[in-house]
Order: C-alpha cells, then sequence, then structure tokens
C-alpha cells in the first residue's frame, strides 16, 4: 500500500478510477496500525463528497435468490443511467467462504458492468469490523460518483439490524409458496422493512396473491416505524425482471416522503451517532484484549469461571482492574 499516497489514492477516487477504489477500499479493511492512519486521513478528504447516494439495505430468507435479485437490480438501474455499488455485510465469510458476492461469477453481468462496482465484504469474520469496513466502503464509493448503493447481508439478526442501520431504505425478500408463509419468520426482520419483495413471481405465480396478502396483514399488525411512510408489500422476479421498475418507484417515493419530511437527514444523523458510539466500543474491546496484561491474565481466568471457582462478576473486575493498572 505504500506505494500509493493518500493524495494519489484520493485523486484517483474522485476519477472514479477503479484501480484506485480498489486500493482505498483495501486500505480501509486493513487493520494495520499505520494503514488505518492512512485510512482516516483518506476519509476524511473523502467525506465531502460522499453522501448524495441512495442507500438500500437487501435482506431475506435463505433459498430467496438475493444473488441474482441485486443481479437483475443492479443491471436494470445501470440502464436507467444509474451508477451502482454492491457491497455485503456478511460475518460468516471468514469462517466458511459463505458470501455470495465473494465469488464474482455469481453476478457475471453485473461484474463485468462499466457503471457497476461489486465488493464483497472483507475475510475477518467479525460483525464490528465488516460494518465497520462497508460504511468507510461507502464513503469511497460515494465520492467516485456512485448514486445508488445496495448493501446486502447475508446473515441473519444481528447482522440484518447492523445493515438497517447504516441505509436509507431495506428492503427484504421473501418467498412466496414455502408452506405457511409467516411460519419461522422472525417479527424482528419485519419490523425493520420499508418494504417486502415476494421474490420468484415467475415460479410461485398461483401463490403469489395469496403471500401478498398475508405479508401485508403481518404489517398492518406492526406499528409503523415511521410516520410518513407504511411498508408496501410487492410481487417481483429477480430472474426475468418482472416488477422492479414498480419496486423502485416505491424506494424513490420513499426518498422523497423522508427528504421532504426532514426524516432522512435526521436518520442519517442518527446513524452517524451509533457509528460512532459502535467504534468507541469497538475500540475499547480491541485495546483491552491487545492489553499485556489481561493476555496474561486471560487464560486462567477463564479457566477459573469454567471451573466455578470465582463468579463472573469478579473475574471482569480482576480483568478490567489489571487492564486499567496496565494502560
Amino acid at each position: 500500500m505504500a506505494q500509493f499516497s493518500v493524495s494519489e489514492l484520493y485523486k484517483g477516487v474522485l476519477a472514479a478510477d477503479r484501480a484506485a477504489i480498489g486500493r482505498a477500499i483495501t486500505l480501509v479493511e486493513s487493520r494495520k496500525p499505520d494503514h488505518q492512519e492512512q485510512a482516516q486521513v483518506l476519509l476524511h478528504k473523502l467525506l465531502p463528497h460522499a453522501g448524495k447516494a441512495q442507500r438500500v439495505g437487501i435482506s431475506g430468507v435463505p433459498g430467496v435468490g438475493k444473488s441474482t435479485f441485486i443481479e437483475t437490480l443492479g443491471c436494470w438501474l445501470t440502464a436507467q443511467d444509474h451508477k451502482v455499488a454492491v457491497l455485503a455485510v456478511d460475518p460468516s465469510s471468514g469462517r466458511t467462504g459463505g458470501s455470495i458476492l465473494g465469488d464474482k461469477t455469481r453476478m457475471d453481468r453485473l461484474a463485468t458492468d462499466e457503471n457497476a462496482f461489486i465488493r464483497p465484504s472483507p475475510s475477518s469474520g467479525v460483525l464490528g469490523g465488516v460494518a465497520r469496513a462497508t460504511r468507510e466502503t461507502m464513503i469511497i464509493v460515494e465520492a467516485a460518483g456512485f448514486d445508488t448503493v445496495l448493501v446486502e447481508t447475508v446473515g441473519t439478526g444481528q447482522s440484518e439490524t447492523m445493515v438497517s442501520d447504516m441505509v436509507d431504505f431495506f428492503l427484504v425478500l421473501m418467498l412466496p409458496g414455502a408452506g405457511d408463509e409467516l411460519q419461522g419468520i422472525k417479527k424482528g426482520i419485519l419490523e425493520l422493512a420499508d418494504m417486502v419483495a415476494v421474490n420468484k413471481a415467475d415460479i410461485f405465480e398461483r401463490k403469489l396473491a395469496l403471500a401478498v396478502r398475508e405479508y401485508k396483514n403481518a404489517l398492518h399488525i406492526l406499528t409503523d416505524a415511521s410516520p410518513n411512510w407504511h411498508p408496501p408489500v410487492v410481487g417481483c422476479s429477480g430472474l426475468k425482471g418482472e416488477g422492479l421498475p414498480d419496486l423502485w418507484a416505491h424506494i424513490e417515493q420513499h426518498k422523497e416522503r423522508m427528504i421532504k419530511s426532514g426524516e432522512r437527514a435526521e436518520r442519517r444523523e442518527d446513524q452517524r451517532l451509533m457509528w460512532l458510539h459502535a467504534q468507541i466500543k469497538d475500540r475499547l474491546l480491541d485495546g483491552f484484549f491487545s492489553n499485556e496484561a489481561v493476555a496474561q491474565a486471560i487464560e486462567k481466568t477463564e479457566k477459573a469461571v469454567k471451573a466455578g471457582e470465582t463468579t463472573v462478576s469478579n473475574a471482569v473486575h480482576q480483568l478490567l482492574k489489571a487492564y486499567l493498572k496496565n494502560e
């Protein structure tokens, strides 16, 4: 990384040079202290040029066809003169290679589109680290002129919440024809949704109407997250591209309402504060476990806790005492 200065990367990103964008992202993903210092200088310089993109989070149940949907949507958007960046949040990728964006051949059409950029999540396997890198990557691609950022989550639970906290619009993909449409679906993911899209409408055409009605009923029971928006339910086909114009029209309508009401600006302000607090926690946690005194005491303390020789509270107290004394 040393052969490219921060100034060179800055100019390259603003010029939308793909090689410079890739090197800048690699820099922010690096855990090396000197790289992190350079990355923060670069991000500070790029920040005034970012923030203008529409940020859309995409999640869904297993087998829903996220990669096909994202590729088809991305290609449709570039055909509408949008510049699209696709980012992933997948804390499992470091352990299992499970990121569906890790292999760009899964999205070969979009990967070769000059108006698109695909970046898999870093392989750290740590949700906080992946989320940090994704947020900072978002600054880079927005500064490079990408007006639409699709952030895809492969995991469940916390990763979905993490993605919803970094985007303007959270889209949840669901399947029709899977028996009881709502069986096993956590209430939490529907509470996060700004829209539910029932995918594979081309395959399950007869069951689509039933599924749409079921999801609409479920969303009516829940309290809307925004006073200015009730999540719609639409049918679509990621394979054939059916329903995408209507789907994107809802996202544009949501954007207009949120900007007009001031809610989008407030949401982004809240997200920046959440990011601040999350970064403080991550940095403190990193510092705690890399502390020499803690490193010497942790194994013995863990054994004592497992054996029931000390309470968890006392173990925490002793470790924190060792950490603060050695700081």
